[in-house]
């Protein structure tokens, strides 16, 4: 096992903090047996064979940990803090967020903030390793070299975005860090506990990777959409234009979405059959749709997924785990909103209600629960064409192409048999048609917070108006702290600021 020895001097120079060598905002991987080349560099990685079962076990990350982190707590942040669910149940850490009481010592904030820095660690591996083994490792062929760099880039690139929507200035470490001695320890101290960087660079950067990895990632796959493909790589490139910062480009918005659209995908035609499921105990649920572009799998009942019991029942095995209050509790500002708009398709797609032994919010004979997860191999739809073609309407209107905009909502819109909406008369009233199409097309798949986050302004603060109108509306609502734009952005864990002394709070926290 490898031992870093750091003399005494230079641990006096840094007293005033606790020098943890393998801190989690760390890059590097500690306690393994390590080799060197001639430069000195060491590294733990060094055949093919480490760089396909790194990169595998990117795609396992994804099965494993993104049912807590990147979709039970996700949809907290995106879902409850607005005006789509309540909490669901008394846990304090998704009551303060509700009310917008966070603060740093929240549980749920640390842990995520803390596997996303994991997550970067990891697609590390492979980025900052994988040129060097395919200099040394013949059977390491360069396709297979590009290909896994490129998915390492989009991994990578999807959790620094998430990092900057949540927390906006992000610590953006691109390598892996030598070992600390007494000689580096002041040149290479900086890259275990890294500053925030500015949002602005790691959106050029978030460009430049995605960018290069879009020509090099695997192409759409119709049978396997758990691939993070070309297609993928440029749906995000499309939602990191859209965010409200220096590089917001809504032409290479339109661009991109163009280009998703082209690379053979179609709308589902019943909406329903996105999250279908077959009954039985041969039956299975829905996949691979024409609809999805990237989505998380399970495809054996004996190992799916645990999320499905934070939401209603396993379809499969409906008295499991059906005694106690769950998360995401659809509201009722969000069930009229369908009911307004006479989307019963949408609506009973989304929603589920069912008998419990719980009235937290509803009747307990007649209880509302979130109906996109109805089974434990039913897929996490992280994008899909629905989204792509919003995203492009939002574009258009905002390029003041109002007709364009118009029609493209109408697509996702004929497919519910809902009439179309004319073209609208401004771009403001654009933006406000895109956004509430987006509330009912995509309620509980992560998006309805920072949409409107991304089009609130000082003269027309969109979220602030949806968050703080719930408390008035519905007593249900727990008593909410007025949203500020402070309060876009969640608090720096207390725990990242005490081992990492290089990091800044947010403002308002």
């Amino acid at each position: 096992m490898k031992k870093i020895y750091i003399a005494f001097a230079s641990v006096l120079v840094l007293s005033a903090c606790t020098l943890d060598l393998f801190p989690i905002t760390a890059y590097n991987e500690a306690n393994v047996e390590l080799t060197g080349d001639e430069s000195g560099n060491t590294s733990q990685y060094n055949t093919r064979s480490d760089m396909e079962g790194l990169r595998n076990s990117l795609y396992n990350s994804w099965v494993k940990d993104i049912q807590e982190m990147g979709l039970e707590d996700w949809l907290v942040y995106s879902e409850t803090r607005a005006d789509n669910a309540y909490c669901g149940t008394s846990t304090p850490e998704i009551m303060a967020l509700e009310g917008n009481k966070q603060d740093g010592t929240n549980k749920n904030i640390t842990r995520d903030w803390n596997w996303y820095q994991r997550q970067v660690s990891n697609a590390n591996q492979i980025i900052c390793n994988i040129d060097r083994i395919a200099e040394t490792d013949a059977s390491l062929s360069s396709a297979e070299r590009d290909q896994w760099k490129a998915e390492a880039m989009i991994w990578r690139a999807f959790c620094f975005f998430r990092l900057t929507l949540l927390w906006g200035d992000a610590p953006m470490v691109l390598s892996i860090p030598p070992a600390i001695n007494a000689a580096n320890v002041e040149e290479v101290y900086p890259l275990y506990f890294p500053d925030r960087v500015p949002l602005e660079q790691v959106y050029a950067k978030l460009v430049e990777d995605l960018t290069w990895a879009a020509q090099f990632a695997p192409k759409v796959n119709a049978a396997n959409k758990m691939l993070m493909s070309d297609a993928f790589a440029k749906g995000l490139l499309a939602r990191v234009y859209a965010e409200n910062t220096p590089l917001r480009d809504w032409d290479k918005v339109a661009r991109y979405c163009s280009d998703v659209e082209g690379m053979g995908f179609s709308l589902e035609p019943k909406y329903a059959d996105l999250w279908a499921y077959e009954p039985g105990d041969n039956g299975d649920a829905r996949r691979n749709s024409p609809e999805s572009i990237f989505e998380v799998q399970w495809v054996s009942k004996s190992s799916g997924n645990w999320v499905y019991m934070m939401y209603h029942r396993n379809a499969y095995n409906p008295n499991d785990n059906f005694s106690w209050a769950k998360w995401t509790t659809p509201s009722r500002n969000l069930i009229k909103a369908y009911q307004d708009e006479g989307d019963s398709e949408r609506l009973n797609a989304s929603v589920i209600w069912d008998s419990c032994s719980w009235s937290n919010y509803y009747e307990s004979d007649h209880y509302a629960f979130m109906h996109k997860m109805p089974t434990n191999v039913s897929s996490i739809l992280v994008m899909r064409l629905a989204e792509i073609y919003l995203l492009h309407a939002e574009a258009l209107a905002c390029t003041n192409d109002l007709a364009g905009a118009a029609s493209y909502v109408n697509k996702v819109r004929e497919r519910v048999h809902l009439d179309p909406i004319a073209t609208p008369a401004s771009q403001d009233q654009a933006i406000d048609l895109i956004l509430k199409e987006r509330r009912l097309e995509l309620a509980f798949e992560g998006f309805r917070f920072f949409d409107l986050v991304r089009h609130s302004t000082p003269e027309n603060d969109r979220i602030k108006k949806v968050h703080d109108a719930m408390n008035a509306e519905d007593s249900y609502w727990q008593k909410r702290i007025p949203m500020d734009p402070t309060h876009y952005l969640l608090p720096v864990p207390t725990e990242a600021l005490d081992n990492n002394p290089n990091l800044s709070q947010n403002a308002g926290y």
